[in-house]
């Protein structure tokens, strides 16, 4: 197993520094959810962040999408949203007598698809091709998408009045769910004091451009994980699926984007290779989402992260990189 080029690791970990460091400039206070969202970029995936309102899930998916310098469309999920309204579709051209496709919002690098849970599930299903092939289908004929790509969706609770649950296949195409939360009390004076009387982001400028993140996700995806480590996941896998909690444990797809995630994970902290360690350290974000739990597990307040923190810790990791 070789080790990832030492000047593209500079290099990305230049990148990833920039973009940190931009979005904590107006997503005050968080950290950790800055840098899973910048992993998920880097790994080329979708990002879903969940939480009550008002805490800053829709400024964390326009921080993102304008530090990194991507061109962005925003869709606004309702109940009256049409598939069409996502994806584009055909309309007669009177001129020339014939129908022409018109490009609908999702082509983009980053597409916000904010309250994705407010839209009707045919709707929501729009994205399911989108986000799995990075292209749409409309009347037999497709069209890909830009490149990068990636679906930064923001749903409320299922509590909230007016939501529908995102089924299964299409949580399964999120790479990473994000939580969030409520600021700190220290982090909430300073949003107080420094964004009160402005737009946060009217300050925030580009950081990188489309070649630059496009260059670091390819950069990403060279960096090795050994036979172990790739066991490593798949013994995760296997046992979210015969745990006597789960009655949906996580899918084949799941596994890739661990993997891809924790080769993101180490360009970030300056690793040459995938460790045990960078695996662990995403199982919650990247599986959480995924497992469904049986009714009792579900009665007795059990919590897919504590299931999971559970298999994590009697997994044993067999041989290191």
């Amino acid at each position: 197993m070789t080790e990832a080029d030492p000047g593209a690791l500079r290099e990305l970990a230049g990148l990833t520094a920039r973009l940190r460091a931009a979005m904590s400039s107006v997503v005050e206070g968080k950290e950790s959810v800055v840098t899973a969202a910048v992993t998920v970029l880097l790994a080329g995936g979708h990002l879903l962040v969940e939480d009550v309102p008002g805490v800053g899930k829709t400024l964390l998916a326009k921080a993102l999408a304008t530090a990194s310098g991507c061109s962005v469309n925003r869709i606004q999920f309702t109940p009256d949203l049409f598939p069409s309204d996502v994806t584009g579709g055909n309309v007669y051209d009177a001129e020339r007598r014939e129908f022409t496709f018109t490009p609908g919002p999702v082509f983009a690098n980053v597409v916000i698809a904010d309250e994705i849970n407010r839209a009707s599930p045919k709707t929501q299903s729009a994205l399911l091709e989108c986000m799995a092939e990075g292209q749409v289908t409309v009347d037999a004929h497709t069209y890909g998408l830009a490149e990068p790509f990636m679906v930064v969706a923001t749903q409320n609770p299922l509590e909230m009045e007016g939501t529908y649950p995102l089924p299964e296949a299409q949580r399964d195409r999120f790479m990473a769910r994000l939580s969030m939360g409520y600021p700190s009390a220290r982090a909430e004076l300073a949003l107080l004091e420094n964004h009160s009387g402005s737009d946060p982001l009217a300050q925030l400028s580009a950081v990188a451009d489309r070649a630059e993140v496009a260059q670091a996700v390819r950069a990403t995806r060279a960096v090795p994980a050994s036979a172990a480590v790739r066991q490593y996941v798949v013994d995760l896998l296997t046992a979210t699926r015969a745990h006597a909690a789960v009655v949906l444990g996580a899918s084949p797809r799941a596994g890739l984007h661990l993997l891809r995630a924790a080769r993101a994970h180490a360009a970030i902290h300056g690793d040459a290779v995938v460790l045990p360690d960078h695996v662990q350290a995403l199982v919650p974000t990247v599986l959480g989402h995924r497992l469904v739990l049986s009714p009792a597990a579900r009665a007795s307040g059990e919590h897919p992260d504590e299931v999971l923190a559970r298999i994590v810790a009697a997994t044993p990791v067999h041989g290191r990189p």
